[in-house]
């Protein structure tokens, strides 16, 4: 499958070495160094990619308008590079779509571990394990072709997290998941005490799935131990 990866950076130095990089580790890499050429270059690669690197500050525009533009297009993965002690940023990016984020200055073979982990959780660098369909309360879970169908037969978008989080949860129904599991999970890192991130995903995916935030029938919340599905689920090939 395709590892072709495009990177918005207004710091040519950075992206210069992205690419030295990540090309040593047999990607294909496409760079931006502003919001204008980096929508040009998504439009062009948009079938082809495999994930976007957004940087949040850029001369022209910023990464939380980039992510809204990829997001409304496509479901391809997306890492966000925020400011390290900016808490926020790393929130909105997750509320708008974004699958992980990453803090500045960052060491290029942590952000390389999240690519090969986003990678492996979404199938691209390999196929995923167990059945095709996940059925669960009229809802089915496309796990090649990445769909959700809703009840009503219509398809449902997911981005790349929350195709993760969902699947997390319907191979675990009815079991008590902590945010320890989640967030490795969906991040390949743990969540700490006051990492608001996780939470973030779960509201979103009960979203998608119109689960009332606030007395949820589907992911409910066990104070101090995590989330459980409270559904059966059915695993087929066909």
């Amino acid at each position: 499958m395709s590892r072709k990866i495009l990177i918005v950076d207004d710091d040519l130095k950075t992206r210069t070495l992205l690419k030295a990089y990540l090309e040593r580790n047999q990607y294909d890499v496409r760079l931006a160094p502003d919001g204008e050429t980096f929508l040009s270059e998504f439009e062009r690669y948009k079938d082809e990619l495999s994930l976007v690197i957004l940087d949040v500050m850029l001369p022209d525009t910023d990464g939380f308008a980039l992510c809204q533009t990829v997001r409304k297009n496509s479901n391809v993965p997306i890492v966000m590079l925020t400011a390290s002690s900016d808490e926020t940023d790393r929130i909105v990016g997750l509320e708008l779509g974004a699958d992980d984020y990453i803090a500045k200055p960052y060491n290029p073979r942590e952000l390389l571990a999240r690519i090969k982990a986003i990678h492996r959780r979404t199938g691209i660098d390999g196929p995923a394990l167990g059945g095709r369909y996940y059925r669960f309360v009229g809802f089915t879970l496309d796990t090649v072709e990445r769909n959700l169908i809703s009840p009503e037969g219509e398809v449902i978008k997911l981005t790349g997290l929350d195709f993760q989080l969902l699947k997390m949860f319907l191979e675990h129904p009815g079991q008590i998941l902590d945010r320890s599991q989640l967030a490795e999970e969906t991040r390949g890192r743990d969540a700490g005490p006051l990492d608001r991130s996780l939470d973030v995903q779960v509201s979103r995916l009960r979203q998608r799935l119109e689960d009332d935030g606030k007395h949820p029938n589907l992911i409910k919340t066990v104070r101090g131990a995590g989330y459980v599905l409270s559904a059966e689920v059915t695993i087929s090939h066909v």
